[in-house]
């Protein structure tokens, strides 16, 4: 797997923001509102020295920027706003692929940019974006086959989402192409205080279904009160994610990636650590 550090891009996207998109992704998050905001590019360029424009004429997408665009964190630099905005994108590559469009999940908050996304964000507004981090999968086609294990408490779903919806198109463009990396299985624990606070179920089940030989799930409740859904039941465990259920991954082809809390994050890489798991092989992110 390539583990190089992804350039940092430059851009000035146009928002697609349309009342279909807020009502398809809204989901409470601790009395807040989560909303998903799609970001159109309609075309990048790369130069030489390493940033994107966006210059009228071009219209050309590098393969490099469509994976290091969805599978990193953006800042937003907005016009007015003198707080930069960080969020991370919880779409896949494939939709900036085929759609030139990228997918952030915004938690309702008195942070600037937040309340800018929310309140005051429409169809084309114009920001400029900065794209980097190393948090990201990006396997290359002849690169060794990996197992993956997802582990997010929280918001920190969204990074994770946006791999684990690679993960899924990596699937479908081998089984359809016949060709391409080949993708190993992928265990995603997810951890929060109860079902509703859950965000992408849907999303996450769906990916489940399709691919049940590839791709599982672990939602872990912490403060469950109301009765579980039949549909989730199969899926849920009261209690938070154990040491065990990680350890019990564990092996030479397996990487880890784990965002959420602090502790919980802290937690998790120092066990994995103490079980002889190289540090190369562990992949985290915080949110605060």
């Amino acid at each position: 797997m390539s583990v190089s550090q992804p350039a940092t891009y430059f851009m000035t996207p146009k928002i697609s923001w349309t009342s279909k998109s807020i009502s398809k992704f809204t989901a409470k998050l601790r009395g807040g509102t989560m909303v998903c905001a799609a970001v159109a590019v309609p075309g990048l360029l790369r130069s030489s020295a390493g940033t994107v424009r966006t210059p009228a004429a071009s219209l050309r997408l590098t393969a490099s920027a469509l994976r290091h665009l969805t599978l990193a964190r953006i800042d937003f630099f907005i016009p007015g706003v003198s707080v930069v905005g960080g969020f991370s994108i919880c779409s896949s590559p494939r939709l900036l692929e085929q759609e030139r469009m990228i997918e952030l999940a915004v938690k309702y908050a008195n942070h600037p940019p937040a309340l800018w996304i929310h309140n005051q964000c429409t169809l084309d507004s114009e920001v400029a974006v900065r794209v980097g981090g190393e948090f990201f999968f990006d396997p290359q086609p002849a690169d060794a086959s990996r197992n993956l294990v997802l582990i997010a408490g929280g918001v920190g779903i969204n990074p994770l989402l946006s791999i684990l919806r690679h993960t899924a198109d990596l699937h479908r463009e081998r089984a359809h192409r016949g060709s391409g990396y080949e993708m190993g299985t992928t265990k995603l624990f997810y951890s929060a205080q109860n079902t509703s606070e859950l965000l992408f179920k849907k999303n996450i089940l769906d990916l489940v279904n399709e691919f049940p030989e590839k791709i599982a799930c672990s939602l872990h409740v912490t403060k469950q009160t109301a009765q579980i859904s039949a549909e989730l039941k199969p899926y849920v465990t009261e209690g938070r994610i154990t040491e065990k259920e990680i350890r019990d991954h564990i092996s030479q082809e397996t990487l880890f990636y784990i965002c959420g809390p602090p502790p919980m994050t802290d937690f998790f890489s120092k066990q994995l650590e103490n079980s002889h798991v190289p540090k190369e092989h562990i992949c985290f992110e915080k949110w605060w």
